[in-house]
């Protein structure tokens, strides 16, 4: 989960992710207004190596997608913080924001 403000938050990838996808070539994303539980898959990502899934971090309900990823979805491997952006979320439960992990958390999660 990247920024969280005003009872919404916007989500992506993390850097080491698409390090370890390798480079990506296309990004499906949800439809804005569906609503996702946590864990469940809201869109696929596609490298050159495999395709994944992309499972929400917490319930919610899509406010909006980031539209620039349709064309340009290497975006995720240079700029995942910023630009390279997927989707904003308004939380069903904002007591899932407590368990998710920032990035320090995630690297030493990874590690184990």
């Amino acid at each position: 989960m990247g920024e969280v403000r005003r009872r919404q938050g916007s989500g992506g990838h993390q850097r080491l992710c698409p390090g370890q996808l390798g480079d990506i070539v296309f990004v499906e994303l949800p439809q804005i207004g569906s609503r996702y539980a946590k864990g469940e898959q809201f869109g696929t990502i596609e490298s050159v190596k495999t395709v994944s899934e992309l499972y929400m971090p917490l319930g919610g309900e899509i406010l909006s997608v980031n539209k620039a990823m349709e064309a340009s979805p290497e975006v995720v491997n240079t700029q995942p913080y910023e630009s390279g952006w997927m989707i904003e979320i308004r939380p069903i439960d904002p007591s899932e924001l407590k368990g998710l992990m920032n990035r320090d958390a995630y690297v030493s999660f990874l590690k184990d």
